[in-house]
């Protein structure tokens, strides 16, 4: 029988292998062992889904900081990405609704910290932005497009 410290490294490495072990068990009529096993496996996809919004609240917010402190050189590729990053991190609140705002809001400052440093690498000077608030990140419109060529959100 695996160890709580074995299930856990099985499934940080791999949720495919930790599922088929707990399978496996199920099959053998071990169902304490493989509660451990899918307890380990819902904390391991649960980090994940934790790491890639975070991870995409960074992309975000390093683009929207480059849009904010270098208009001579916006693009249509930043507004993309921001578009797309708005639209993966609703994703993943749809797949797990605990990342919800209270959730976001508890990472906020350092996902900021971080994003600054990115846009500041990219951008190859310092940014005088010291926050972004909710409406700058989620609800400010970012396009070329003049506010009469609007896209369809259908």
């Amino acid at each position: 029988m695996p160890s709580k410290e074995e299930w856990e490294w099985l499934a940080f490495n791999s949720h495919y292998q930790t599922a088929t072990a707990v399978q496996q068990l199920l099959r053998e009529g071990k169902s304490m062992e493989a509660s451990e096993g899918l307890d380990a496996l819902i904390e391991a996809m649960g980090r994940s889904e934790r790491h890639a919004l975070k991870s995409q609240l960074v992309r975000l917010m390093a683009h929207i900081i480059k849009w904010k402190c270098q208009p001579e050189k916006r693009s249509s590729s930043w507004a993309v990405t921001i578009n797309s990053a708005r639209m993966e991190i609703e994703d993943l609140q749809e797949d797990m609704p605990s990342l919800n705002r209270t959730y976001i809001e508890s990472v906020w400052d350092k996902c900021f910290k971080s994003a600054m440093k990115e846009a500041v690498l990219e951008m190859g000077k310092k940014c005088q932005l010291a926050s972004l608030s909710w409406a700058e990140v989620f609800e400010e419109r970012y396009s070329l497009l003049e506010d009469d060529e609007d896209i369809d959100e259908d």
